[in-house]
């Protein structure tokens, strides 16, 4: 009997490690959800081979245990590969950004969110499914006089780009073809230098291949982009993921890590980075940090300060 459950509890193992080792031989849209959680079912695949060895003791057991941590080395390498140095972090931020779904249903919540980015001190704020926020948006203009989106109703209102100073340039565009308006490219002059600053939000990656569409529109904007850059939003998708991995590489950005986790909320500390600021020399992050409070969203807010490598010391925005 023994004998029986080692080689049924191995042959489930094993058909599981198949499945999201198939990340190193195709990137299938069905399964692309399931990377962003590699280390993860990394850990609970080393608990199944040691349960497995527990059983019986024998040498097939031992492979999958071995898989198992080459799973979890291979995640956390990949994890790391986009992780920037720490020049700069000696001094003072150029400016600060924050990046956050709030989640188109999170109406109770309007006010405190409204409230918070007020008392943010960030120079500028990406706000996703910012629909919420659509009778509170004169007291956002107040505190960030500059704006892109939600000019007209609530009914379009879904990324807002708010700033305390002017855009030098400005445009709202499409990626993909499932959902419109959801990039926005801007830049902002922070102390004589202009910043790039993209706005992105990502459909889900089990969403046929419309994400793989999106990433590569986004990827040609940014690529005819020059100067100093930052790319921030939602992308439904760890870093870890293949799809996402080619894009940072081919853009060359980088961000800080590990990167804290915002989704799902719940799960705290246990959960993934799918919202994500990242930044393209000579720009760098010197802090990326979770918001304190969801506040009603799924997502958790993110909150960075930027240098700018130029030679000599930046000049802090005021």
């Amino acid at each position: 009997m023994r004998e029986i459950i080692y080689w049924v509890l191995c042959a489930f193992l094993t058909v599981a490690i198949a499945i999201v080792s198939l990340r190193f031989v195709t990137n299938f849209w069905l399964l692309s959800f399931l990377y962003s959680f590699q280390v993860h079912f990394g850990v609970l695949f080393v608990a199944a081979s040691l349960i497995i060895l527990a059983v019986r003791r024998q040498i097939y057991g031992f492979v999958l245990l071995f898989a198992s941590l080459l799973l979890i080395l291979h995640g956390v390498i990949a994890l790391r590969e986009f992780s920037q140095d720490d020049r700069g972090t000696d001094r003072p931020p150029l400016f600060r950004l924050m990046s956050f779904n709030i989640a188109i249903d999170n109406w109770k919540n309007s006010t405190a969110i409204t409230d918070m980015v007020i008392a943010s001190n960030a120079d500028v704020v990406n706000l996703l499914e910012a629909k919420p926020l659509t009778f509170h948006l004169q007291q956002l203009f107040k505190a960030y006089p500059y704006h892109i989106g939600c000019e007209t109703g609530k009914d379009t209102c879904d990324t807002l780009v708010l700033s305390k100073r002017p855009f030098v340039s400005r445009q709202v565009a499409s990626m993909g073809s499932l959902r419109k308006n959801r990039l926005v490219i801007s830049s902002v002059d922070f102390g004589g230098e202009t910043i790039n600053l993209v706005s992105a939000h990502l459909t889900k990656p089990y969403f046929d291949d419309f994400q793989m569409a999106e990433l590569q529109d986004l990827a040609k904007t940014l690529g005819s982009i020059d100067g100093p850059l930052v790319l921030s939003g939602d992308f439904n998708s760890s870093v870890i993921a293949p799809s996402i991995q080619g894009f940072l590489r081919d853009q060359k950005l980088k961000t800080i890590v590990p990167e804290p986790a915002t989704w799902p909320v719940g799960a705290g500390l246990l959960g993934i980075a799918i919202d994500h600021i990242f930044a393209r020399a000579p720009l760098h992050l010197t802090s990326l940090k979770r918001l304190d409070d969801s506040l009603g969203s799924n997502h958790s807010g993110l909150i960075a300060e930027f240098v700018l490598d130029t030679g000599s010391e930046t000049i802090p925005a005021k």
